[in-house]
């Protein structure tokens, strides 16, 4: 009688000592708002759950869930296996107390005598809680007063479901929401009566041996069974056992999940970063954000079916970018193609890569803000030897040909290389390269370390930049950084700074939006051409590493990426096949209810009327008019009637005034214009041969060519498929007589050098 007189006695003990303290029990509703979920909820500007990131490392725990979205299996299954008297006692099972006292008396094994109020007690107060050695009698006495006050206090309802909220299952798991994701992978509505079996096994032996688990979860279903009114005999021990141990090896819950995992992690760091400890992470279960759900799911969704489209072209990755044009702020960050890619932790949107064509837009800008250039002026798209420090830089077109005079607008519309980096010869190099830093575009060296190549995207520059510039073409050549803040709840208004003439980014914009500029490269139904006004840019690294699409509308700007995370190298993928119907499929989207508008002219830029003057001799179109009569925009001081060749020009030098192409005779002093003598050419092994040929040029239409003693070609131009070795290329007469020769080498990878 010992143990019980010990009992009684410490009862007596703690309601003098204990009782004050049991009546500041807290409250359903306390309890209730001070759990916290282990995970921060982030959501889009409608409300909508993006994302849930696990923020807390030292515990598990889900959302709270009310009682009435338990299955009533689980349920059950915890009152048979924890508490088969819960809705008949007062907090304090006294029969099973006294049954378990006389068993300890008579050293009988008899069931605990711990109620499910009790246990909720020693859950609410540590003082009460079990420790390894089992709880003391004063420590088991308390916990009898607090749960006669919480009966007294709250509905058996609230109890049950603060019970299973609360209580520790196995491990890091805390509450029922923890425990169903992450070992049955559903919501604990939908617990079936073997799975309750199996919670209700663990709330007894949180951290038993599965087997341990699975037989006990066998007994509680048994219970459930013959309560039921169902035969014992038909639960099968062994199956339950071995449903239990695959059960406990499963991590379904995983730490992160949603739609938009890379944009989370940078919303949560931002949270923790802020200084205002109002809105730090702590103690946050939701972080609402800019980001717009439907946006970002059908972002995911065309990306997703474009690049499976695109896997027979060594596609695997890709990335979308959506900014709002007035406040900066993010409307749709993919980060990666998830499961498609090998590296979908990559965060594309963040990741420096190879620009290509997108940065003429910038090029050309800067030309028509400093008045060197205007949308009519002609360049020469053909070839072009550039002397540099390191040797000559030649560049070449996308499509491996030259389309002779064509105005700025057609050369920034059908991308055209070799006009780009003629432009980048009047702007220079340094003041081009400052120009994109002041867009925001990070580089970590020097504008001389690219040289020339800058023109054609030779840095690289990460999706989120480049498409922040853009916008800052949308704004009118106004910059300012993505929203400081990605959350809706530290929205600012954007701090802009003027970068570039408001009239020139007005012009580049109506050229990225004229859809006959394009059809040089692009053709006449492009993906580009969208059904309401927009402008964009396509861009393709060397060696086909990357493809970009970035462009705008009167309030959005959109980018997009594809390629590969590893660097490796895309298949027969185009400017137009790669990312361009992703962005054309997101700004349609973007546009589906209300049409993108075409911008005003701002101040101090005019229209007028232009006429072209004829195609030069050896040009696609000779004797007609270079381009159509058209309405052109020009910056005040710079506009003009005729755009027209003052001479007839060819090849890579200007032609004396005195001999132009297409002369009758070859002229005894017909020399060779290009290329010039000495030149060494490497065959790029990733470029197809039959695409890297070598234009010879000469100063009469009556040349004929003769290289290593064989006559080979005759007329002004000759286009070369390269041939590794050494070799001597003669201009001759029809007498045979050499008038011009030069020497050049063209060296291919892995092909020995021919000796002399």
């Amino acid at each position: 009688m010992q143990p019980w007189i010990n009992l009684l006695r410490a009862l007596a003990v703690v309601w003098l000592v204990h009782a004050p303290l049991a009546h500041a029990v807290p409250s359903f509703a306390e309890v209730q708002q001070d759990f916290k979920s282990s995970e921060t909820r982030v959501l889009s500007r409608e409300g909508e759950l993006l994302q849930r990131v696990r923020t807390d490392a030292t515990v598990r725990r889900g959302d709270w869930v009310p009682l009435a979205e338990v299955s009533a299996a689980l349920r059950t299954a915890m009152v048979l296996s924890e508490d088969r008297r819960f809705y008949e006692h007062s907090g304090v099972d006294w029969a099973a107390v006294t049954a378990a006292a006389w068993g300890n008396l008579w050293n009988q094994r008899t069931r605990g005598a711990s109620t499910i109020t009790m246990q909720l007690a020693g859950l609410l107060d540590g003082d009460w809680r079990r420790s390894s050695g089992g709880r003391s009698v004063v420590q088991k006495a308390g916990q009898t007063v607090a749960a006669q006050v919480l009966d007294r206090r709250w509905s058996k309802t609230q109890i049950l479901e603060a019970y299973l909220n609360l209580v520790p299952f196995r491990g890091e798991m805390v509450g029922i929401d923890a425990l169903s994701r992450t070992l049955f992978d559903k919501a604990p509505h939908g617990l079936d009566d073997r799975e309750a079996a199996v919670a209700a096994a663990l709330v007894r032996a949180p951290n038993a041996r599965p087997a341990q688990v699975g037989q006990r979860a066998c007994g509680v279903l048994k219970d459930m069974r013959a309560g039921a009114g169902a035969g014992v005999g038909s639960v099968d021990c062994d199956a339950v056992v071995f449903f239990t141990e695959v059960a406990l090896k499963k991590r379904a819950f995983e730490a992160s999940y949603g739609i938009a995992p890379h944009f989370s992690r940078i919303a949560l760091r931002e949270q923790r970063n802020t200084k205002t400890a109002a809105s730090r992470l702590q103690g946050v279960a939701s972080l609402r954000t800019t980001l717009s759900a439907p946006v970002q799911r059908f972002a995911i969704d065309t990306l997703n079916q474009h690049l499976q489209e695109l896997r027979a072209g060594n596609v695997q990755d890709g990335a979308i970018l959506v900014l709002d044009n007035a406040t900066g702020q993010v409307l749709a960050w993919v980060g990666s193609s998830g499961a498609l890619s090998q590296a979908d932790e990559v965060d594309a949107v963040l990741a420096p890569r190879q620009p290509g064509s997108t940065l003429k837009p910038f090029l050309y800008g800067q030309a028509i803000a400093e008045h060197k250039l205007t949308a009519a002026s002609l360049v020469e798209d053909s070839p072009a030897r550039i002397p540099t420090a390191s040797g000559l830089y030649i560049p070449q077109n996308y499509d491996r040909s030259f389309k002779g005079w064509v105005s700025v607008r057609t050369a920034l519309g059908a991308s055209l290389n070799v006009p780009a980096v003629r432009t980048l010869v009047m702007v220079g190099v340094d003041d081009f390269f400052d120009q994109l830093n002041h867009l925001g575009m990070p580089m970590r060296e020097s504008g001389s370390y690219f040289g020339y190549s800058l023109a054609l995207g030779s840095p690289e520059i990460p999706l989120l930049q480049l498409t922040n510039a853009y916008r800052a073409l949308a704004n009118g050549g106004r910059y300012s950084v993505v929203a400081p803040s990605i959350t809706t709840a530290a929205a600012t208004k954007p701090q802009y700074q003027q970068v570039m003439d408001a009239g020139a980014a007005f012009i580049v914009g109506d050229m990225l939006a004229d859809n006959n500029a394009r059809v040089r490269t692009f053709g006449t139904s492009s993906v580009l051409g969208t059904r309401s006004w927009t402008a964009v840019k396509t861009g393709t690294s060397k060696d086909m590493r990357d493809n970009w699409a970035i462009g705008w509308s009167d309030r959005y700007t959109v980018g997009v990426w594809v390629g590969n995370a590893s660097g490796a190298a895309m298949h027969s993928v185009s400017g137009t096949s790669g990312a361009a119907p992703v962005w054309a499929a997101v700004m349609g989207f973007l546009h589906r209810d209300q049409p993108s508008r075409a911008p005003q002219a701002p101040a101090g830029v005019t229209a007028q009327w232009v006429d072209f003057g004829a195609a030069p001799e050896g040009q696609p179109g000779a004797g007609f008019a270079l381009e159509a009569r058209r309405q052109e925009w020009f910056l005040a001081g710079t506009a003009q009637k005729r755009f027209a060749l003052d001479g007839q020009a060819s090849g890579v030098d200007e032609l004396p005034a005195s001999r132009q192409p297409g002369d009758a005779q070859v002229p005894a002093a017909a020399r060779i214009v290009a290329p010039a003598n000495g030149t060494i050419v490497a065959v790029d092994p990733d470029i197809p041969p039959d695409r890297q040929r070598l234009q010879f040029v000469a100063d009469s239409a009556s040349a004929r060519w003769r290289m290593d003693g064989k006559e080979v070609a005759r007329g002004a131009r000759w286009a070369w498929l390269p041939w590794p070795g050494r070799h001597q290329v003669e201009l001759v007469n029809a007498k045979g007589e050499v008038l011009d020769s030069i020497r050049l080498e063209v060296r291919g990878a892995g092909v020995k050098q021919s000796k002399r």
